[in-house]
């Protein structure tokens, strides 16, 4: 009988910690930015900012820990995740730095150029404030990307709230989002690999499952995370689907739904996002795929990285009228 190790969603929200940017996208395909030309944009984007307000639409309790600057992609960011549900008290306004941007553009294989502005951002400064220390400590689950680990200010909230967080009962999820080829410091190896000893639920794409468990191939990376104390493992696999594995050994895989995509950016964390909501919620494991797939195929429908999320009524329309994949 599977059972669900992570919190309910009435301990207390689920918090993601990191970068908020604006996305601002090329309209034709090509390669580089050499050349003036036709953009879109700005869109709110960042991959915890688009994981979290995916679980605001879907309905779980949802708060967002970042920093944008005193300007309009800062309010773009702001007003679109207050508008979905999400609680934005522990969002910083910082008065010196800019809001965080990517500039991208799609190649004709599918692949991405991007123009990043994180480091010298706003979104680099996420520090311990008054008011994250009261939403963490009223927070009931706690919600890591492994992208984060590269900006020490959100390394440090992170650390801190952890320890508050499973002190109190909560839970903690763990999207590794590193690629298998990024070679990380000794400290930030360390540091990766307890969140993944410590995470309830690990939300894996493709080969970051081998990257989080060390080991390679899929059957012995997964043993090798129960053994770590993994308690529940999704695998996102995008156009083949996703699969569910259990500390009981149970296995449960759903198909993807069959979609024209427009852009893929965001896919993965609008997944994450309405999967772990409807499991704190008190869906079961399959129920709770379906959901996270609907809301994954039902990004990629839509240009800009989070334009697609929808609410729990949407993704019902959606699973409804939407053939799957073979």
């Amino acid at each position: 009988m599977e059972t669900n190790p992570l919190a309910p969603d009435n301990h207390g929200p689920t918090v993601c910690i990191g970068e908020i940017l604006v996305e601002i996208v090329a309209t034709d395909v090509g390669t580089g930015f050499l050349d003036a030309q036709p953009l879109v944009g700005p869109y709110p984007s960042g991959a915890p900012a688009i994981f979290i307000d995916q679980c605001g639409r879907i309905g779980g309790s949802a708060a967002m820990i970042g920093a944008v600057g005193n300007d309009d992609f800062g309010r773009v960011n702001v007003d679109r995740l207050l508008r979905d549900g999400v609680d934005i008290s522990a969002i910083s306004i910082d008065p010196e730095y800019p809001t965080g941007s990517a500039f991208v553009r799609y190649r004709p294989d599918g692949s991405r150029d991007f123009v990043f502005n994180i480091a010298k951002s706003a979104a680099a400064r996420i520090s311990w404030t008054d008011a994250v220390k009261k939403l963490i400590e009223r927070s009931g689950h706690l919600h890591i990307m492994g992208s984060a680990l590269s900006m020490p200010s959100a390394v440090e909230v992170i650390d801190r709230a952890v320890g508050i967080i499973k002190s109190r009962g909560g839970t903690v999820s763990v999207d590794p989002n590193i690629r298998k080829e990024l070679k990380l410091d000794g400290a930030t190896e360390r540091r990766f690999a307890n969140l993944i000893s410590m995470a309830d639920l690990l939300l894996p794409s493709g080969e970051e499952l081998e990257r989080a468990a060390g080991v390679e191939g899929e059957e012995a990376a997964i043993r090798r995370l129960f053994e770590l104390g993994v308690k529940e493992i999704v695998l996102k696999r995008g156009a083949d689907g996703a699969s569910y594995f259990s500390h009981e050994r149970e296995r449960i895989d759903v198909p993807a739904f069959d979609v024209q995509e427009v852009d893929p950016t965001g896919a993965g964390d609008c997944f994450g996002g309405a999967y772990l909501a409807c499991r704190r919620l008190g869906m079961p494991p399959e129920q709770a795929l379906t959901y996270g797939a609907a809301a994954g195929a039902r990004n990629v429908t839509m240009r800009g990285p989070m334009e697609g999320a929808g609410s729990r009524e949407e993704l019902e329309l959606f699973i409804s009228s939407i053939g799957r994949r073979g």
